[in-house]
């Protein structure tokens, strides 16, 4: 299992918190310091059954200040999360062929 986390984000630390709990060891990617490829988001994606866009998070600067009025297309998004990852919401936890986003935590249950 993998954890797509952010250690300053509180859902991230509580998702991680409640695999711990559970006895799950999962291997923790700090996304925000190794930055995924648009290979690697698209296989998440697939995974989470979601398209970019629904994975942005809207609340962010750089989403309101330089994305907010614009469309783009699916590998348009793909680009601006992999060169913005503070876009990517958080966290998500990935099974094998599975991943879920951690909002609210208690979604990883799913996958132990």
């Amino acid at each position: 299992m993998k954890i797509y986390h952010n250690p300053r984000c509180s859902k991230s630390r509580q998702t991680l918190a409640l695999l711990e709990e559970n006895g799950v060891e999962a291997e923790i990617i700090l996304y925000l310091n190794e930055p995924l490829t648009v290979k690697e988001l698209k296989s998440i994606l697939s995974k989470l059954k979601m398209k970019p866009f629904e994975l942005v998070r809207k609340s962010e600067k750089i989403y309101k200040e330089n994305y907010k009025d614009t469309t783009l297309s699916d590998e348009e998004w793909l680009v601006a999360l992999v060169e913005n990852p503070k876009l990517i919401e958080r966290p998500i936890v990935v099974k094998g062929r599975t991943a879920v986003l951690g909002r609210p935590p208690e979604n990883v249950l799913d996958l132990i």
